[in-house]
């Protein structure tokens, strides 16, 4: 059946599964480069007085919903376009999930009561809080993402719609947290993944702290985040190695287009850098050489404009992650237990015309961007945060 153009019904839905998928690995880039906030908030240790810490929690409590607002749109495109992984995954690996949303909710609690003269719990409990959630919920957010390449313990029968956990003679049943505990099937990569993103969150943290407070003003404190920020980079580097010697070294999961069959491929994923005219490639490179640079620029460097460099480099980064992870004929939610059981942008989408109604939604999603871009230069024209500032009871300080 041809629809116009020539196109087939099934290259339309095809187009339109790509189109999404691209979509959502636009925005896990941006969610990337958001966990600045979770970043800076595992830096917390570093300020020393009540007014260097007050100044943390101010230059970071006033993005964390732009975070949020990044995380539901992540969500809401991945649910909209692709229901059968929230099905799967939400349905097993609930326990990994959950305790990422916990931290997520912690967060925007602690924020309107840490400061809070009021509060019956104690401002020690709510730092506790943003530490989990800077921490604990990043991790394990990377080794979610890690099993987009390693692959979960499940099958999954489409025609009866049942889903088994734990199916696996040799793998744990854990809900999910054998994403970072069965390192029989992946757990030391999906680790590495995650001490990666949590060392990239807390680079970026470091850089956007470095660039939103006074450094005339708070000197000792900005020193303090640089020499913690050079240690993490060790960290970062180390955790790159293993992630990179993974993605390069490691079977892949691949599937036929036209039959949906899913097989094993020796450096399936490395083959999907270097596919498309190596643009995945090219954009990745691009994007660490960015990175670096604002790394160099600001924590190692004098300069406050790093964020900017890095930021945008993280992004290319999580895009690229993503694209290599659905694209090229790759299984984004793969199955160690049962290979025909993992999930395609193919076998687990919306119905076409889902797909059509959503792409016109989608339209909006550059007006939600550019919201968060204007309340981002909103809070930021009147330049970095100062004691003065942290003093005035009408700034709405926190």
């Amino acid at each position: 059946m041809e629809t116009w153009a020539g196109i087939t019904t099934n290259e339309t839905m095809f187009l339109w599964q790509e189109y999404w998928w691209l979509i959502v690995a636009v925005l896990g880039g941006l969610f990337v480069l958001m966990t600045f906030v979770q970043g800076g908030q595992s830096l917390f240790h570093t300020a020393k007085t009540d007014i260097e810490e007050k100044a943390m929690i101010n230059s970071l409590g006033r993005k964390w919903e732009l975070t949020f607002t990044t995380l539901v749109m992540f969500g809401g495109a991945l649910y909209a376009a692709f229901p059968l992984f929230y099905a799967v995954s939400f349905g097993g690996a609930y326990w990994v999930w959950m305790l990422i949303l916990f931290g997520f909710v912690l967060q925007a609690v602690s924020y309107e009561y840490i400061n809070n003269p009021n509060n019956f719990i104690g401002k020690g409990a709510y730092k506790a809080f943003l530490y989990f959630n800077g921490v604990t919920s990043v991790i394990l957010v990377g080794a979610a993402v890690g099993t987009f390449f390693t692959g979960s313990n499940f099958s999954f029968d489409p025609a009866t719609k049942i889903l088994a956990w734990g199916t696996a003679t040799d793998g744990m049943d854990l809900r999910g947290l054998e994403a970072a505990l069965d390192f029989g099937h992946g757990a030391w990569f999906n680790l590495a993944f995650g001490v990666l993103l949590f060392a990239i969150a807390r680079l970026l943290g470091a850089l956007w702290l470095v660039n939103d407070i006074d450094n005339n003003e708070f000197p000792e404190l900005v020193a303090r985040i640089r020499a913690t920020a050079k240690k993490c980079f060790v960290v970062f580097l180390a955790a790159l190695v293993v992630v990179l010697y993974g993605l390069v070294m490691m079977k892949g999961y691949s599937y036929d287009i036209h039959t949906g069959v899913v097989s094993m491929v020796e450096h399936k994923y490395l083959a999907n850098l270097m596919a498309y005219g190596f643009i995945p490639l090219i954009v990745f490179l691009i994007g660490a050489v960015l990175f670096l640079l604002g790394i160099f620029q600001s924590i190692f460097g004098t300069s406050t404009g790093g964020i900017k460099l890095s930021g945008l480099g993280a992004v290319l980064i999580g895009i690229v992650v993503f694209a290599i992870a659905g694209f090229n004929g790759t299984p984004y939610y793969p199955s160690y237990a049962d290979l025909q059981s993992s999930l395609t942008i193919q076998n687990s989408s919306g119905s076409l015309n889902t797909l059509e109604v959503m792409g016109g939604v989608s339209v909006a999603v550059p007006f939600v961007l550019g919201y968060i871009a204007y309340v981002w230069y909103q809070m930021k024209k009147d330049g970095p945060i100062t004691k003065e500032e942290l003093a005035d009871p009408d700034s709405h300080a926190y």
